[in-house]
């Protein structure tokens, strides 16, 4: 793979291409697939649907009306290195998620395990993974997850 492309799913309009990544390795375009969301700038995507050939995928995308940017944050550099999973208690009709757990990973295999489960454990806790996340202006994954008692 060296190319993935964000396309808003919009027949009438051809699907308008959002954003490109060329040469970006096939572990990368793995994790976001799995992603149900896609933070970047100031909008939030919904993802729609999916499209794979030998030299590139396709992310077909909405924007998410009803979900807002909450951090303005913007990372260039993280201090951290490999890659960051944020865990976040997913609470009905709250604006703003408590971090339970951040995870690193040295590896993007590992990372994925925890992208595509339905449950996992934390603090001696089960978990069901409610959907999952790309923060591009944080540089971040996020599950977003509920106790499942």
């Amino acid at each position: 793979m060296t190319r993935l492309e964000y396309r808003l799913h919009d027949s009438s309009r051809s699907f308008p291409l959002l954003f490109i990544y060329d040469d970006i390795d096939s572990e990368e375009i793995s994790n976001r697939l799995v992603c149900d969301w896609f933070v970047k700038e100031d909008r939030v995507f919904e993802k729609v649907a999916t499209a794979v050939s030998p030299t590139e995928c396709i992310l077909f995308v909405k924007e998410a009306e009803e979900e807002e940017v909450i951090s303005r944050e913007r990372l260039t550099r993280p201090v951290w290195e490999g890659l960051r999973l944020e865990v976040r208690e997913y609470v009905e009709g709250a604006v703003y998620y408590r971090v339970v757990e951040i995870l690193h990973f040295d590896c993007s295999a590992d990372l994925r395990l925890y992208l595509q489960c339905d449950c996992f454990y934390l603090q001696e806790r089960e978990w069901k993974k409610l959907s999952a996340e790309i923060d591009e202006n944080r540089r971040v994954f996020v599950l977003y997850a509920q106790p499942t008692q």
